[in-house]
C-alpha cells in the first residue's frame, strides 16, 4: 500500500513540473472515458450491464482567443452502455435488456485558467440509437424494439496534462452519463 501511495505521489509531481501546453491550433485530442450516473435509466429495477462508456475526438481549429486563452475545437463523439431490468413473478422471471448509443459532433470552447489544465465546455447534437429484448423464463408477449431520434447535450470538462501528451479527463453532462473520468491523448 505505501509503494502505492508514493507511486501517486510521484506521478502527481511529474505532473506538476511538466510544462505540458493545453491545447493549440491543429492539436488533435483523444478522450476515453467510464461514466458515473445513468442519464438514460433510473430506479431501483435497472442494472448496469455495461457501464457507460465514450470515446472523443477533438480537432482544435482556432487558438489564441480571449487574449491568448482560448480556442475552438470540433470533433465527434461515441457514447455506449448497457442495462437491464428484471422482476421475479411465480417463481419465474421475465425483464428488459436494452442498449443505448449515442453518436454526433461536438463543437467546444476552451479557456485555459492555469498551465496544464484545458478548461472546456461544448455542446453535442448527435443521434440516440436505443434497443429492447425481453428475456427471462416467463413470456410476456413482448417483442425487441429499437428506436431513438435526435438528441443533444451541453457538457463541461477539463484535462489535466501530467505530460504534452498524455492528460487525466473529467466531464460533467447530459450525455451517455452525469460524470465521465478518464484519459485523453493528444495525437
Amino acid at each position: 500500500m505505501k509503494i502505492k501511495g508514493l507511486l501517486l505521489v510521484a506521478l502527481f509531481a511529474c505532473g506538476i513540473l511538466a510544462n505540458a501546453q493545453p491545447i493549440a491550433k491543429g492539436d488533435k485530442v483523444l478522450n476515453l472515458g467510464i461514466g458515473l450516473g445513468s442519464t438514460l435509466y433510473s430506479g431501483s429495477y435497472y442494472k448496469s450491464t455495461t457501464p457507460p462508456l465514450s470515446a472523443s475526438l477533438e480537432v482544435c481549429v482556432k487558438d489564441e482567443l480571449f487574449d491568448g486563452k482560448g480556442a475552438l475545437g470540433v470533433g465527434g463523439y461515441l457514447g455506449y452502455s448497457g442495462f437491464k431490468s428484471e422482476y421475479n413473478w411465480g417463481g419465474g422471471t421475465y425483464g428488459w435488456k436494452y442498449t443505448n448509443i449515442i453518436i454526433g459532433p461536438r463543437g467546444y470552447l476552451h479557456y485555459n485558467f492555469l498551465d496544464k489544465l484545458d478548461t472546456y465546455t461544448g455542446i453535442l447534437l448527435g443521434y440516440w440509437i436505443a434497443t429492447n429484448k425481453e428475456y427471462g423464463t416467463i413470456q410476456t408477449g413482448y417483442s425487441s424494439d429499437s428506436y431513438g431520434g435526435v438528441t443533444w447535450s451541453w457538457f463541461a470538462g477539463g484535462r489535466y496534462y501530467f505530460s504534452d501528451k498524455f492528460a487525466g479527463m473529467l466531464e460533467l453532462g447530459y450525455g451517455i452519463s452525469y460524470l465521465n473520468l478518464g484519459i485523453a491523448v493528444k495525437l
